[in-house]
């Protein structure tokens, strides 16, 4: 009553009275609604020789109900415009009280709300007569704060009922799920009781008179609350029953013991859905500490003579003994179960040790609980696998039904944590391989940050197919690629090894985007699989932000722009990869500016059973465009939040391109096979030095570009070119051909040998050297560190 923002039924002003020590008067305990106490005339005592509605309506054992005018006529202090009802409250014939209710204007009080109001001082009548308080004390108003009361109108002839929010709390039923219908209320009563409930409701089986019963609701959760239901029905013209009236109120708190069975169905139904240790300690944190009132509450596994905390609640370490604060970490050393005896003789019994006082016990389990401590040693499959602790610090007496409670629980959390143990372990080992096959680390990138997330699913045991990728292709050039292989097994795995391994290769040749793409599926066609593959292929010039995206039946790249718009970038795409052999896949080529930040993700991500894809991509949008791009970790770690509960893998790999600070200078040159081709290229790179300003190892240079063309020209056919890079104060020499075969440094040349010394002088004028394949060909190369450029 007390926590209720007006009066019941509409009333202004609600009170309640209850007689003195001395029996001579009522005295005011609680009062609810506008302005209690003086705002209406009511005094706070009156007695009962007086002459006043309160006191009339006590000695005669019928409520009484004045109107305005006779209000005004009576002559008690209140307000001319103001209504008042007295309604005696008592039960089995004793008089405890009376209940006041006062409302402003109108003619008083109509049929429906003077029938409601009688039921609900029935309510407070028997909540007062079961406090069994001496008269003319306070704790009657204890006794109403825990008071919850509903009403509801049903019309017998349809069934359909109007029942206001405290009804529906009481049903546990969330007012969006309410349909109006009293079968609703009803399929949420406990089947035993449901027959005694009909005979209430039903129109065919009741007079026009009040009825009352208990009976019992099951919640969603659970939980099994005790209701009292009062009602009277009202009859219509022609004396048939039309509606009945009813007041709800909970009556759990006035019974003896808590309903234990509830709670071990309670506990039961969260450990089904826990597959984690961490799932099932927050369960049982969530099912006994705050039902049995406990201050603390530890649970930890047992390896071996090791307990292994998996939870303390509450967290603060300031909550817990000095010994546990020493060791506050993740698990729990054998010293401290060592120094605490008690506790391991405990676990050596196998039994659950309640102690109604924790004097005389070693400070590391006193200090738990110093008016209550329970050790519930958890077993399962005839072993101990832990130990749950639960501490009061007030005095605590464990009745009959909580010691069965407490023991019935140690079975259910002991067999709920094997399987979580083992859950815990397969799932890690499936991501163990899973990320095996995932690059250890991404590359540093001129010009770039890029960053990547991966999440397996927490449904299931079986890795997945979902992979990423970053491949460094030449100076300039990187690729980007994102991949799911349909389905979670050890096949998607090894399918999705494979072309990765593939993509990786084609890239790395030089072939463009969308050749890379169509030589992985032609891969995936020919190999013996049923699997198929989608793919996002994005390849990056660096120096110019030019990106070519080519899509295999994957979601698109979504880009934000440095003005931190998010949108899809729109890329015509192809069929996944494995389903035709002749597949053609579009290219699409966008430009980037400095601070875009580009992402690639799976499905995982953005859809499931309880999301659609278009809402997971917004959401992903919204954060992109929200968070600060600056720090690309802290940006990858708010696009994949949220992804807790996941039914698929999660993969994410962004790229934020800031573009180069200093452009690389470049020149190329199509060398033709002339007799005197290694002149023509010497010259061309001497021009360009002295155009570029460098003046130092230019004879170096020189060598190492008279040495790569030579090998060209002499060791393949077709055309051959020379490209310079100066890049800061690296000067990089390449001579592409159209050979793939590598050129071989040889193991010894003899002085009488007339070749096979060129690339040892490269290798010995150039800081480093090397050799990549090209599309068709290959690429050699050298580079020299030159001193600072002339001013």
């Amino acid at each position: 009553m007390t926590d209720r923002g007006e009066g019941f039924a509409g009333a202004a002003l609600t009170a309640v009275y209850v007689l003195d020590q001395d029996a001579d008067e009522l005295r005011q305990t609680d009062a609810v609604g506008e302005s209690p106490g003086t705002g209406f005339g009511l005094s706070s005592r009156y007695p009962l020789s007086g002459s006043s509605p309160v006191a009339d309506a006590f000695r005669t054992g019928q409520p009484l109900w004045l109107t305005p005018a006779e209000v005004t006529a009576h002559g008690d202090g209140q307000p001319a415009d103001v209504s008042l009802g007295a309604l005696p409250l008592g039960a089995d014939g004793k008089r405890l009280g009376c209940l006041v209710v006062l409302d402003r204007g109108g003619d008083g009080f109509d049929t429906v709300r003077r029938n409601f109001l009688e039921l609900y001082a029935d309510q407070v009548g028997a909540l007062l007569d079961a406090a069994d308080v001496p008269c003319g004390t306070t704790a009657p108003d204890c006794a109403l704060r825990h008071m919850r009361v509903g009403s509801f109108t049903l019309v017998l002839g349809t069934g359909q009922i109007d029942a206001d929010r405290q009804v529906l709390d009481l049903a546990g039923i969330h007012p969006s799920e309410f349909d109006g219908r009293v079968e609703t209320l009803l399929a949420h009563t406990v089947p035993e009781d449901l027959p005694a409930l009909m005979s209430v409701v039903e129109p065919g089986h009741m007079a026009s008179s009040r009825r009352e019963l208990e009976f019992r609701m099951r919640w969603p959760s659970g939980e099994l609350h005790w209701l009292r239901l009062r009602c009277r029905v009202l009859a219509d013209s022609d004396g048939r029953p039309e509606r009945m009236l009813g007041v709800v109120a909970e009556s759990s708190h006035l019974r003896p013991s808590t309903d234990e069975v509830s709670r071990v169905q309670r506990l039961s139904a969260i450990l089904a859905t826990a597959t984690t240790v961490r799932d099932v300690s927050r369960g049982v944190v969530t099912a006994l500490r705050e039902p049995l009132g406990a201050d603390r509450m530890a649970l930890s596994e047992l390896h071996a003579s090791r307990l292994v905390v998996t939870v303390l609640d509450p967290p603060e370490p300031s909550a817990w003994p000095e010994i546990w604060r020493a060791e506050w970490r993740s698990e729990w050393p054998e010293a401290p179960a060592r120094a605490l005896p008690t506790l391991a003789a405990a676990l050596r019994e196998g039994r659950t040790s309640l102690w109604t006082t924790s004097t005389g016990l070693e400070p590391g389990l006193a200090g738990l609980g110093r008016g209550g401590l329970a050790v519930l040693p958890l077993p399962a499959d005839g072993r101990l696998v832990g130990a749950c602790l639960l501490g009061w610090d007030n005095p605590h007496e464990f009745g009959t039904e909580e010691r069965s409670l407490l023991t019935a629980t140690a079975g259910l959390v002991g067999q709920a944590l094997v399987r979580a143990r083992a859950f815990d372990a397969e799932h890690e080992l499936a991501a163990m391989l899973q990320r095996s096959l995932l690059p250890r680390k991404l590359p540093e990138l001129p010009g770039c940050a890029a960053v990547a997330r991966y999440l397996p699913a927490t449904a299931g045991l079986e890795v997945g197919g979902d992979w990423y990728d970053v491949i460094p292709l030449s100076d300039r050039h990187v690729a980007l690629v994102i991949g799911d292989v349909q389905g979670h097994s050890a096949e998607a795995a090894t399918v999705m090894g494979q072309i990765r391994t593939a993509i990786r290769a084609y890239a790395v040749e030089g072939h463009p985007p969308d050749v890379v793409v169509s030589h992985a599926n032609r891969l995936l066609v020919g190999m013996d699989t049923d699997s198929f593959a989608t793919c996002c292929y994005v390849a990056l010039d660096t120096e110019e932000g030019d990106a070519w995206i080519v899509r295999a039946g994957h979601l698109p790249p979504l880009l934000r722009d440095p003005d931190g718009n998010s949108s899809e970038v729109f890329a015509e795409g192809g069929p996944p990869l494995g389903v035709l052999a002749d597949a053609e896949f579009p290219l699409t080529v966008v430009g980037l500016a400095a601070g875009s930040v580009i992402t690639l993700l799976t499905d995982g991500l953005v859809e499931s059973s309880s999301l659609h894809l278009d809402d997971g991509m917004r959401r992903v949008r919204e954060v992109l465009s929200a968070t600060d791009p600056s720090d690309v970790d802290r940006l990858a770690d708010a696009v994949i939040s949220g992804a807790d509960q996941r039914d698929d893998d999660v993969a994410v790999l962004l790229l934020r391109y800031d573009g180069l600070r200093a452009r690389p200078l470049r020149a190329g040159w199509a060398v033709w096979r002339l007799p005197d081709a290694v002149m023509h290229a010497r010259r061309f790179t001497a021009r360009t030095l002295r155009s570029w300003k460098v003046s130092q190892q230019t004879d170096a240079v020189l060598l190492i570009v008279s040495e790569l063309v030579t090998n060209a020209l002499v060791h393949t056919q077709g055309e051959v070119r020379l490209d310079l890079t100066l890049a800061g104060e690296r000067l990089r020499v390449a001579v592409s051909d159209s050979s793939p075969r590598a050129p071989v440094k040889p193991t010894s040349v003899d002085w009488e040998v007339t070749g096979g010394r060129g690339l040892l002088l490269v290798e010995a004028m150039a800081c480093s050297w090397g050799a990549v394949p090209l599309s068709g060909g290959k690429q050699v190369w050298g580079e020299i560190v030159l001193a600072p450029l002339e001013s």
